[in-house]
C-alpha cells in the first residue's frame, strides 16, 4: 500500500497562456469563466466544494457542500442551521471554500466571511427541491447523534405523513453566502511548476499577484 500510494503521480498539462494579464480583473467573473469551462468539460459535480471552518476548540473542520448560486455577494449554499458547520460559523464567520476540477487540473480557493441569506430567498429555493430532499430536511437532526439507521428512516416516514405534499421549509434550514475577500486560481503545469494567481481585496479594490508553486 505504501509503495502504491507513493508512486501515484501524473504530470499536469495546463493552459500555456495562463497569466495575470489574461484574467478578468473581477475574480467573481473569472470564477464564472472557469465554472463554465468545468461544466463544458463534463466534470462530475463541478459545483462540489470543500467548506473549511474552525470549531470552538480551534480545530479545523472540512466537508463537501454544493454551490447552488453565485450572486452579487458571493457563493451560496444551503444547510441545516443547527448543524456543526452552522454552529462553527456562529462562533467565527470566517471560512474557506475549495473547488477542484481534475480534468482541467484546476483548483480555486476562496476565503471570506459567511452570513445567512434572507428567509425569503431560502424558502424560494426550498420550493425547488425534490420532494424527498424536502422531507429529508425535516427528518434529519443534522450532526446530532442517533441510535441507528432505523431511527432516521422512521423520522422520514413520519415527515411524509405530516407533509404528503406542499412541504414547509423548516425554520432551522436555509442558505448561507460566503462573501469573498481572497481568491487563489491554481492551474496545474508540467514539472510541478504550477500557476498560482491571487486576487486580494483591500479598500474595496481587488489586487492581483502571483505565488511561487
Amino acid at each position: 500500500m505504501k509503495e502504491e500510494i507513493r508512486d501515484l503521480r501524473r504530470d499536469y498539462h495546463g493552459n500555456e497562456d495562463f497569466s495575470e494579464d489574461l484574467l478578468n480583473p473581477d475574480p467573481l467573473a473569472q470564477f464564472k469563466i472557469w465554472m463554465s469551462e468545468a461544466l463544458q468539460a463534463g466534470i462530475l459535480d463541478p459545483n462540489a466544494m470543500t467548506l473549511a471552518t474552525v470549531d470552538a476548540r480551534k480545530q479545523p473542520q472540512a466537508r463537501i457542500v454544493l454551490l447552488k448560486e453565485i450572486n452579487k455577494e458571493g457563493f451560496v449554499f444551503y444547510t441545516n442551521y443547527d448543524s456543526s458547520k452552522s454552529q462553527e460559523l456562529k462562533q467565527d464567520g470566517r471560512a474557506s471554500l475549495l473547488f477542484y476540477w481534475d480534468r482541467l487540473a484546476r483548483q480555486v480557493k476562496i476565503n471570506g466571511y459567511i452570513h445567512n441569506i434572507s428567509r425569503e430567498e431560502s424558502e424560494d429555493y426550498f420550493k425547488t427541491r425534490p420532494y424527498l430532499s424536502q422531507i429529508g430536511a425535516h427528518a434529519s437532526v443534522q450532526s446530532q447523534k442517533i441510535n441507528n439507521r432505523q431511527e432516521l428512516e422512521k423520522a422520514v416516514e413520519d415527515a411524509k405523513k405530516k407533509y404528503p405534499e406542499n412541504v414547509a421549509c423548516p425554520a432551522n434550514w436555509g442558505g448561507k453566502v460566503l462573501v469573498p475577500e481572497y481568491f487563489e486560481f491554481w492551474q496545474g503545469r508540467e514539472s510541478r511548476l504550477h500557476d498560482r494567481i491571487v486576487y486580494e481585496l483591500s479598500n474595496n479594490l481587488w489586487t492581483r499577484f502571483r505565488l511561487a508553486p
